[in-house]
C-alpha cells in the first residue's frame, strides 16, 4: 500500500486565532464550512477542537463514499488533527500567520492507498478531488472570517 496525499492552501484576510477559532468550532461554526459532498454531520463528544469526537460520510465521487468518525487533537498550537477510525485517513489543518492581519490555512489528507492498478488510479485522481472539496471548505471558511 502506497500513502496517498493531498495538500490544499489558501491566504484568509483575518487573524489567525479567529480563524482556528471557526475552524475548530465542530459543534457550532464547522458544519456550515463543509459543501455538499459531506452529509449526516454529527457531534458526538466534545466540540471545541481537542477532544472531539465527529461523525460525517464524505461522499468524494458518485461511487466512493466514506463513513468517517473522526478523534480531534491539537499537537501544535494552530494545527488540528483529525484521525479516522474507520480508516487510515488523517487529515492536518495547519493555521499560521501571512502577513499583518492574515492567515495561511494548510490543510493535508494522508491515508494508505490501494495497490496495483486502483492503486494507480487512487493516487493520480483521489487528491485532485478531494483537493476540490477543500478548497470549498477554505474558501467558506474564508468567507466567514474575513471582514
Amino acid at each position: 500500500m502506497a500513502q496517498v496525499e493531498a495538500t490544499t492552501q489558501r491566504t484568509i484576510k483575518a487573524q489567525p486565532d479567529d480563524v482556528f477559532r471557526v475552524l475548530a468550532d465542530y459543534a457550532g461554526s464547522r458544519e456550515s464550512l463543509l459543501p455538499e459532498q459531506y452529509s449526516e454531520y454529527e457531534v458526538r463528544e466534545g466540540g471545541k477542537g481537542e477532544g472531539t469526537l465527529v461523525h460525517w460520510r464524505l461522499q468524494a465521487t458518485s461511487k466512493r463514499v466514506r463513513d468517517c468518525l473522526l478523534e480531534v487533537t491539537e499537537p501544535t498550537e494552530g494545527e488540528l488533527v483529525e484521525k479516522d477510525r474507520n480508516s487510515t485517513m488523517v487529515t492536518t489543518w495547519r493555521v499560521t500567520p501571512a502577513g499583518e492581519g492574515a492567515a495561511r490555512v494548510v490543510v493535508n489528507a494522508a491515508w494508505s492507498g490501494a495497490s496495483g492498478v486502483g492503486g494507480f488510479f487512487e493516487r493520480t485522481f483521489a487528491p485532485k478531488g478531494l483537493n476540490r472539496i477543500h478548497d470549498e471548505v477554505l474558501a467558506k471558511l474564508a468567507a466567514a472570517t474575513e471582514k
